[in-house]
């Protein structure tokens, strides 16, 4: 069965690496910050225990199933976010990417950084065709960081998310591998 590759990507001004034990006391931060939890459905309360599972477990199961990718996101030697590819069909070649920064790197346009950086390496360098991006509407950091990245939004889909509070409707974006590379100078 095929699989991502376990290394680091370096592109776009942000190094994406393997989950370490020293992430776990950042993403419990992160991801008991309360717009992270709005958007994302995690465990309330988000514990050290809840990340040290997603880094030890979670990640590394859905690495071995061949489905998803999960990714430590640093800018400069810090850890900033987790971006990750996940739902992988392999068959048709498509995937969709999942992602969330802690608030103290938001607004620097870090995520879009990462965004084409694991889309470009998914369709350069794994045999992806397509990667998708899907979105609650009222979610704008996240739609603003599809665009960025160069996705092109397709449509919503009903009813199709679920968050913590319910279920929500979904933007769908997309970048193929036939589309254009967005660039990013280094700030």
């Amino acid at each position: 069965m095929p699989s991502f590759p376990d290394l680091v990507i370096a592109r776009h001004g942000v190094r994406l690496r393997p989950l370490g034990e020293e992430d776990v006391p950042l993403i419990a931060v992160a991801c008991s910050d309360p717009l992270t939890q709005h958007w994302l459905p995690m465990p309330r309360p988000y514990t050290e225990e809840s990340a040290r599972v997603f880094v030890r477990q979670i990640a590394r199961d859905e690495l071995a199933s061949g489905n998803a990718i999960e990714r430590a996101i640093e800018v400069d030697g810090q850890f900033v976010g987790v971006i990750g590819l996940k739902r992988t069909d392999w068959a048709t070649a498509q995937t969709e990417a999942g992602y969330w920064l802690g608030p103290w790197a938001r607004g620097r346009g870090l995520m879009a950084r990462a965004l084409c950086a694991i889309t470009d390496w998914a369709l350069d360098e794994c045999g992806i065709e397509r990667v998708e991006v899907r979105a609650a509407p009222g979610n704008t950091a996240s739609l603003a960081t599809a665009r960025r990245a160069g996705f092109v939004e397709e449509g919503t889909l009903r009813s199709a998310g679920l968050v913590y509070d319910g279920r929500v409707d979904l933007v769908v974006f997309s970048r193929l591998g036939s589309d254009p590379r967005p660039s990013f100078e280094r700030d």
